[in-house]
């Protein structure tokens, strides 16, 4: 970002700047690690969550140091009275309004800092020493991820106090889907079947070190009989969930599409990505990105409505984004009346067990300053915790950005069948393929 500051012959008595910051858990871990502020009330997941003091009063040291005056800018003293509370979730205004110039070149200021809805949690005054050199540079500040797995450490430790899923891993011969099956069946949360050519899986097993005594395997000839032979487990009440191995993605789903001995239960198959992105407050499912290319609005109600048992199932409180590329309808643009319908049907009860907005757009979905930028109102609008795509190249590209740019973390399952089918790419990390686990027998645990 660019900083350029306001000399001291530069500023007068009214000048005036302000900031505003959304607050996130993840800024109270940052202040408690470091200032040694380690008040579980403002840290722990079974309290309030309310910002400290001090963390308020730094975004007005901020904004002095930043913006007006801005670098060179010295503290020679600052009165402040905390008048309420901020907590995670709020969006803060910092002001600052210059008073009084004097001779001896320092500046008093006014100081405040609400909250979104008004409300003044502090006000002051500060005296600082102006700069009398010009500034104007670009300045960098490195990444900082204070947590990646948080949310999936919390996931993986739920499903641990279940008994393990009996699960049909489809083709598991390969380094990275075997691994993943038996990293799973180590920490208790699957039980693995494995199903697919006996010799490779075997092979595979000795190529990554380790032992399949007291595993079952199902040698089969063909990568689509393996999962013929998954969906049969499954019938047979012998697996109640099924994961994808070293296959297409195709050849694992066409047998369970059959009407005779697949697994279908009437909704469409919907893809679902749960994102462990930093940051974030909760765990962000972004659906469809795998299965449904261009869905229409029949395939997008269970899209939708596939999400929202899946939040519920992980004891989140689901709010459905929809999204589209404006937040208003714009006929000539497709997934904004598609947005709007399935906003609508779930108000008449067509979709349940969640709130449903759209259409949003990606900033005012997700970012409540830009919702409020834009008017927007509800309990969605900047706090949706489910994105519901307009196709699957979009939700690919999404939950693709969310990983490479933002260091997220995705568990891949598809849902619409008789259990949860894991799907897992040949790029995802361990702790993708454990979460991916994870959740889905979190979700076999709620249905």
């Amino acid at each position: 970002m660019r900083l350029t500051n306001r000399t001291f012959d530069e500023l007068a008595p009214g000048d005036a700047a302000e900031l505003r910051r959304l607050v996130t858990p993840d800024d109270l871990y940052v202040f408690a690690a470091s200032s040694g502020n380690l008040n579980p009330m403002d840290i722990s997941d079974s309290h309030a969550r309310i910002a400290p003091g001090m963390f308020v009063a730094s975004l007005i040291s901020a904004l002095l140091g930043t913006d007006l005056p801005g670098p060179g800018t010295f503290y020679r003293r600052q009165e402040m009275d905390f008048q309420g509370l901020a907590h995670a979730g709020d969006e803060l205004t910092a002001r600052v309004e210059v008073l009084e110039k004097r001779a001896d070149g320092t500046v008093r200021l006014s100081t405040t800092v609400r909250r979104q809805d008004g409300a003044l949690v502090i006000s002051g005054e500060a005296l600082v020493m102006a700069p009398t050199t010009k500034f104007d540079q670009d300045m960098e500040l490195p990444g900082l991820i204070v947590q990646r797995h948080r949310h999936f450490e919390a996931l993986v430790a739920r499903a641990k106090a279940l008994a393990p899923l009996p699960t049909a891993v489809v083709c598991p011969d390969e380094a990275n889907s075997l691994g993943g099956a038996l990293l799973a069946a180590r920490e208790g949360i699957i039980a693995p079947i494995l199903i697919g050519n006996a010799a490779r899986i075997a092979q595979t097993a000795t190529e990554i070190g380790t032992d399949l005594t007291g595993i079952e395997i199902i040698d089969t000839a063909t990568d689509q009989q393996a999962a013929a032979h998954a969906c049969a487990l499954v019938h047979e009440g012998r697996a109640r969930a099924v994961m994808k191995g070293h296959l297409h993605t195709d050849d694992l789903l066409k047998p369970m599409l059959d009407k005779a001995q697949g697994l279908r239960i009437g909704r469409r198959f919907t893809h679902v990505f749960v994102m462990d992105v930093p940051g974030q407050a909760e765990p962000i499912l972004v659906s469809d990105a795998a299965i449904n290319i261009a869905p229409d609005l029949a395939t997008k109600v269970d899209i939708c409505q596939n999400a929202i048992d899946l939040a519920r199932a992980l004891g989140m409180d689901p709010r459905v984004g929809v999204l589209s590329a404006v937040e208003t309808v714009n006929p000539a643009i497709q997934s904004s009346i598609d947005a709007a319908l399935l906003s609508k049907m779930a108000d008449r009860g067509q979709i349940t067990g969640g709130q449903v907005e759209g259409p949003l757009a990606m900033d005012n979905a997700v970012d409540m300053g830009a919702a409020r930028t834009k008017g927007l109102k509800g309990s969605v609008a900047g706090r949706a915790n489910i994105l519901v795509v307009p196709g699957l190249d979009a939700g690919n590209m999404l939950a693709k950005q969310l990983a490479f740019m933002s260091h997220a973390e995705g568990a891949g399952l598809v849902l619409g069948a008789r259990v949860p089918v894991i799907l897992n790419s040949r790029s995802d990390s361990p702790m993708s393929r454990l979460a991916s686990c994870a959740v889905a027998a979190l979700y076999g645990a709620a249905k």
